[in-house]
């Protein structure tokens, strides 16, 4: 017999580097799944990890299992603190992301640091981690994982957008010679990887409500130019790594000569040209926008701009914890042994319930 209710704890720590996401969450199956916040923070991360991160894609093997130790304590310190400062009790799962430091699904690998065993041990909690390594055994991209929860629990929307590190984006698409929609997602292109690079080179720590963006001016022959890039033209399955952003976004945006407000206005220009291309242009379409971007007041006037679509911005901590809440909702289909990666949405052999289950 299937359970009906699960008390989780989903964790996330995305590219963006704004800090560690908990989200302690119950969902409730009855007709279909139903998923509530009870409470949610974001740990900012200390300046010392925020460097350790960003210059993680760099480092050899073994100095990337060495940081999976220490991060994977440091990863517990946090969880802890989360449950005693809300004495949260007779949790079923940590169910958590941790922190993507090597993507390359086309060379075979994905690498997510912080889900070590001794996570489960230190806890004292059964955890469910390591979602994407599966999918790139089994042929696909490894990523966005998201869209199954985008289907299960927010079916109301034809497309979710997350604006974080990356943009990516969901919807569910009909083909005449089969009888079921399938769902396709993929990354669309780099945002606050790269905004909030910029918004440090002039002491912020990111571009709020796109401030620097809205007063500064936008180069044209560099928005061209980043427009143009390949990438755009594939079609999904696809994803992308911070390895991309540092080997193809950020030498063009240097050699640009640009000052620091301009690539900011340009970028973010760029984002919401990439976004607006991926959506269709119909009024009766419904967009909800979560992660971090949908803070940016401007980038969400642009995208409104470029599109005809209903752009939907939902309660503030669905916003920040959409993520955090959906991988919860990933672990709790791992521990019922039912499907929670798509292979239409990743290009994998099969669709299959992905993630380690760790006990205590």
């Amino acid at each position: 017999m299937r359970r009906k209710q699960f008390r989780i704890l989903g964790v996330m720590s995305g590219t963006s580097l704004d800090g560690i996401d908990l989200a302690y969450l119950a969902f409730t199956r009855e007709n279909g799944w139903e998923a509530s916040i009870l409470k949610a923070e974001t740990i900012p991360y200390p300046q010392k990890w925020v460097e350790v991160l960003k210059a993680s894609s760099e480092l050899s093997r073994p100095e990337i299992t060495a940081l999976d130790e220490k991060y994977t304590d440091y990863l517990a310190e946090i969880i802890q603190q989360f449950i005693q400062k809300n004495k949260i009790e007779k949790l079923d799962a940590v169910c958590s992301h941790g922190h993507t430091v090597l993507h390359q699904p086309e060379e075979g690998f994905t690498v997510q640091i912080g889900n070590l065993p001794k996570l489960a041990t230190i806890l004292q909690q059964k955890v469910v981690c390591d979602f994407r390594v599966q999918d790139v055994e089994l042929g696909g991209q490894g990523a966005p994982l998201v869209p199954i929860g985008d289907r299960l629990l927010f079916s109301d929307y034809d497309y979710c957008l997350n604006l974080g590190g990356f943009a990516n984006i969901s919807r569910e698409i009909e083909f005449e010679t089969e009888t079921e929609s399938k769902r396709i997602a993929y990354d669309i292109c780099p945002v606050n990887t790269v905004l909030n690079e910029y918004a440090s080179r002039l002491g912020f720590a990111f571009d709020r409500d796109g401030a620097i963006a809205r007063n500064a001016e936008v180069n044209q022959n560099l928005l061209k130019e980043l427009n143009a890039l390949s990438f755009y033209q594939q079609k999904p399955p696809k994803s992308l790594g911070i390895e991309w952003v540092n080997s193809v976004i950020f030498p063009i945006l240097e050699k640009s000569e640009s000052t620091s407000e301009e690539i900011i206005a340009t970028f973010t220009q760029h984002v919401a040209v990439q976004l607006s291309e991926n959506i269709q242009h119909h009024s009766s379409r419904k967009v909800l926008v979560t992660g971090g971007g949908a803070f940016n007041t401007y980038l969400i006037e642009l995208l409104q701009q470029k599109t005809k679509a209903q752009i939907i911005l939902p309660q503030k901590n669905l916003i920040e914890f959409k993520e955090a809440l959906i991988f919860g909702f990933l672990g709790v289909l791992r521990l019922e042994n039912e499907i929670n990666v798509l292979a239409s949405v990743t290009g994998a052999s099969k669709n299959h319930s992905s993630g380690k289950i760790f006990e205590v």
